[in-house]
């Protein structure tokens, strides 16, 4: 049984990658899709951990050979999705989480309509300043392109099959567990087994 492909998505500052930490240290039955970008790596991250960090050039170039599911452009740096990585793992039988943008998102959507699309809401705009503000992360300028950019990505929760507000860490890393395993157990999804499992009966009830 192949695994599920289960979409994150959030503005800028939403709580996205805490949540999925969460979610991954409470389930190590789950992977996390590692995507290539454009941006300049941030003090206290790892090349091949939080992304994989390269040039425009070779980003273009991977662009130019198909090796993405999705890329777009966001706050002026590219963000793609690794084609390969993302097959590999669910034909392990593994889910994996993408975390990415709304654009990225939609660009999925378009080629596998029946991915798993979770959307997290920040309690309020003043909640999702602040946290933009605190994590310190980014200059002035770059905080107000990302709060800018926050009202045209929020118009997009009704795009997703599920909607989090993200009011406390907890409850919410749980709400996203509850929900892939709703997603796992869905009849359709499981068609291979529960035809095994008819198989047997069948055969126990002709051998009566």
């Amino acid at each position: 049984m192949s695994g599920n492909l289960i979409i994150i998505s959030s503005p800028s500052g939403g709580g996205k990658g805490t949540l999925i930490n969460k979610v991954l240290d409470a389930s190590p039955d789950i992977a996390l899709s590692i995507s290539y970008t454009t941006r300049k790596i941030r003090q206290g991250e790892e090349n091949g951990r939080e992304y994989f960090f390269v040039s425009r050039g070779e980003f273009e170039l991977m662009i130019a050979k198909g090796e993405f599911l999705e890329h777009a452009t966001v706050h002026g740096n590219y963000y793609g999705t690794s084609l390969a990585q993302v097959k590999e793992v669910m034909e392990k039988g593994k889910d994996i989480i993408l975390e990415i943008d709304v654009q990225g998102a939609e660009a999925v959507f378009a080629k596998m309509p029946d991915v798993v699309s979770i959307f997290i809401l920040p309690p309020s705009y003043s909640v999702l300043e602040s946290r933009l503000t605190k994590r310190g992360t980014e200059k002035g300028d770059e905080i107000a392109v990302r709060l800018r950019n926050s009202f045209a990505e929020i118009e997009k929760y009704s795009s997703f099959r599920y909607c989090i507000v993200n009011d406390d860490i907890q409850r919410a890393s749980e709400s996203i567990r509850g929900i892939i395993e709703a997603e796992r157990n869905r009849t359709d999804r499981q068609l291979e087994v529960i035809t095994d499992i008819l198989r047997s009966f069948e055969e126990a009830k002709t051998s009566r």
